[in-house]
């Protein structure tokens, strides 16, 4: 680009349940800043990025508008030409996202979004990564809690194992303590969407049963992977485990964390996540009871008849979700187990002061945009990583993670 962009940040999808509270989030926190940060909010409606305007008060009333839709390719040009960096809030991402990200990936502006869509992320690098690494794009996916609290938190233990032992833990369990928040409407619908796809494309099925899908050919990691599938009794943390919804993603994306930093965990490291239910007859009743619900729900939207019934009485709808209320009273708590090679042991937890998808995602989210255009950036030029799909602890670092205690309300402790 000849001439400098008038932005440094550009949320689209800004309208969107979530896209509405980062705009929020960022109004107020950039308000307390010394530093001024250059942003504008993006999307199809004028009528409805002015209303949105409007309900940001007397800081939001300067936000400059940016008018384009996510299937209008020219019309995403015109926004990247303007902007260091793209933050997308449009899911379900594998319906809406691609023309952008490949818009970004060609014309070198970096992008973050809040996708836990492993299918469409697949879909998205071997597509674009040539075109990415060549113009120098950075693109960061699962920069919400899918899966910034997983990758962050591996990437915090790995780093307190080497200071520690000189060694990385090559074992690497997280299991969820405790955690109070509700589902949005997009959120949902990209759930559906995965399994309605998976229905009816064998190699699908068999993409999504591969741990290692999100890595790149000859990764070199060799472990054979134990994803928690049923209930079972998990000694380390002395307490029956469930399988945990967003693992899928999650542990794919540290996999591939793994495989772009050199094996730094180890060729034969091993990660999975669960949810605590407990110890005694009690932890494994909640354990069975989790495995039978999220059976009950995978079969019900695998079958068109039973999914369009959902979708009408039960599911949340698009651009629904969580009162604000029900936003600041959410939490999680998340516990992380690490062993080495030689049988040394760390426990760290990484807790969140909101509803893990939207409350704390929006604030992750956030801080990822604000450090790709800040903490990447020296006299307007990039350093750090070159142009490619990274996982937000291969692109970011121990700033991002010093950005997410002090201005997103995560904590990260032994």
């Amino acid at each position: 680009m000849s001439t400098a962009p008038s932005y440094d940040i550009v949320v689209f999808g800004a309208t969107s349940f979530v896209g509405q509270i980062l705009a929020k989030y960022l109004v107020d926190y950039l308000a307390q800043q010394p530093e001024p940060v250059r942003w504008a909010i993006a999307g199809r409606s004028a009528a409805k990025l002015d209303e949105l305007k409007r309900s940001l008060g007397p800081q939001g009333q300067s936000l400059p508008v940016i008018v384009a839709d996510a299937a209008n390719e020219a019309q995403l040009r015109d926004m990247c030409a303007q902007t260091r960096v793209v933050v997308s809030t449009v899911g379900p991402y594998a319906l809406y996202g691609e023309p952008l990200v490949k818009v970004c990936a060609e014309t070198g502006t970096d992008y973050c979004d809040l996708t836990g869509e492993a299918q469409w992320i697949s879909k998205m690098i071997a597509k674009y990564e040539g075109a990415a690494r060549q113009s120098g794009a950075r693109i960061v996916h699962c920069c919400g809690f899918d899966s910034v609290p997983s990758d962050m938190g591996v990437y915090f233990l790995q780093q307190q194992f080497r200071q520690q032992f000189q060694a990385p833990a090559t074992e690497v369990k997280m299991r969820v303590r405790s955690m109070k928040g509700g589902a949005s409407g997009g959120t949902v619908a990209s759930m559906v969407n995965v399994v309605s796809e998976a229905t009816k494309d064998p190699a699908l099925r068999k993409e999504l049963r591969n741990p290692y899908s999100l890595c790149p050919p000859g990764h070199g990691q060799t472990a054979r992977q134990r994803p928690v599938t049923g209930a079972v009794f998990d000694e380390d943390f002395k307490g029956w485990v469930a399988p945990f919804v967003m693992a899928a993603i999650n542990e794919r994306v540290v996999f591939r964390s793994n495989a772009l930093s050199g094996l730094a965990y180890g060729a034969d490291f091993t990660y999975s996540e669960g949810m605590l239910t407990g110890a005694g007859a009690k932890g494994r009743l909640g354990a069975l009871g989790v495995v039978g619900g999220l059976g009950g729900f995978m079969l019900g939207v695998a079958f068109k008849p039973t999914r369009a019934v959902l979708e009408r009485f039960v599911l949340p709808k698009p651009g629904e979700g969580p009162s604000p209320q029900q936003q600041l009273n959410g939490r999680y708590d998340l516990r992380f187990f690490g062993r080495s090679a030689l049988g040394q042991t760390l426990r760290v937890k990484v807790t969140g002061d909101r509803d893990p998808g939207y409350g704390s995602t929006s604030k992750m989210l956030g801080q990822a945009a604000l450090s790709l255009a800040l903490d990447h950036v020296q006299g307007g030029v990039k350093v750090g990583r070159g142009g490619g799909f990274w996982t937000p602890a291969t692109m970011f670092d121990e700033r991002y993670i010093a950005r997410l205690t002090r201005h997103a309300g995560l904590g990260f402790e032994v």
